[in-house]
């Protein structure tokens, strides 16, 4: 049965409505990709003066802890066997500048540190010549992991999986991170929660001026979507009293608990641990950051 003509003219416009909705998607998911590649560039400089604040040598105390009560690795670097070696190691997905990594590698483990930006590596790298650690660094973009063996523990901190933005690409980093993962190793990580974004710092902007150095952080926090774009303005002295300015946008996703025991799950992992970052106890629905300890089969 032939259609009025006006069904098609109705069809036609519901179509091109679709198609430039889904341009439109596309090209908002490659604004978001580009600007994912484009950060942690100038910012990588003064990254560790506005960091000055975050208690490194805590959660490196409670990392050990961990690993000690549930993984595999020992604080041991001179052993024998290649298994015991591999059983042995650390990977500090999303290393940044090394700090925690250093702190790690101080505590007796074998370390690796892994980072998509050449930049941060770059202080990581500088913080090693001063150190004389013999951590190995490597650049890569956590969605393509590629490790020369299987190693005990894997750590990722700092909201670092909050820049996936996709669960079907966080699967496949979860699922990644097990393939790598020695029997019985660990997976711990933690993560900015969709309340922090959607209650605390959604639609604020937040300052921080120090003596050679400011920056203005932005934040817009899109409900649907679950994404947090904040668009960060540093001004850093160059000479005198000239200074600098750099702009980076950076896209966070927000999660829930229950999406990332699902995705830990779909990976082939057990979440054998779950609690608050920021006060150590057990989660609540006010909980801004939380830790999540992942472990992979035995066999």
């Amino acid at each position: 049965m032939r259609k009025p003509s006006g069904s098609h003219g109705a069809e036609r416009a519901q179509e091109t409505a679709v198609s430039q909705a889904c341009s439109g998607i596309r090209e908002l998911q490659k604004t978001k990709g580009e600007a994912r590649m484009d950060i942690y560039q100038d910012f990588a400089s003064v990254y560790d003066r506005f960091m000055d604040n975050v208690p490194y040598e805590e959660w490196a105390e409670r990392i050990d802890g961990l690993i000690r009560k549930y993984g595999v690795s020992k604080p041991e670097r001179d052993v024998e066997g290649l298994l015991e070696s591999e059983r042995n190691l650390v990977v500090d997905l999303g290393c940044g500048t090394g700090t925690l990594t250093e702190l790690m590698y101080a505590k007796g483990y074998d370390m690796i540190g892994v980072d998509a930006s050449g930049s941060m590596l770059n202080a990581a790298m500088e913080k090693k010549e001063r150190s004389g650690s013999e951590i190995l660094y490597l650049q890569q973009d956590m969605r393509e992991l590629d490790l020369y063996s299987t190693v005990g523990t894997v750590l990722c901190v700092c909201d670092s999986v909050n820049y996936i933005l996709e669960e079907e690409e966080l699967l496949g980093v979860f699922s990644l991170v097990k393939k790598f993962l020695y029997p019985g190793g660990v997976f711990l990580f933690d993560f900015n929660t969709d309340y922090k974004y959607r209650e605390v710092i959604g639609d604020a902007t937040i300052t921080e001026t120090k003596e050679d150095c400011s920056f203005i952080w932005d934040n817009f926090y899109d409900v649907e979507e679950g994404i947090n774009e904040y668009d960060l303005t540093v001004f850093v002295r160059a000479e005198g009293e000239l200074f600098r300015r750099f702009q980076e946008t950076h896209y966070q996703r927000g999660y829930t608990l229950e999406q990332m025991r699902n995705l830990i799950e779909q990976a082939g992992m057990d979440v054998v641990e779950v609690r608050d970052v920021d006060t150590g106890e057990a989660v609540s629905p006010e909980s801004q950051r939380i830790c999540l300890v992942a472990k992979a089969p035995e066999r």
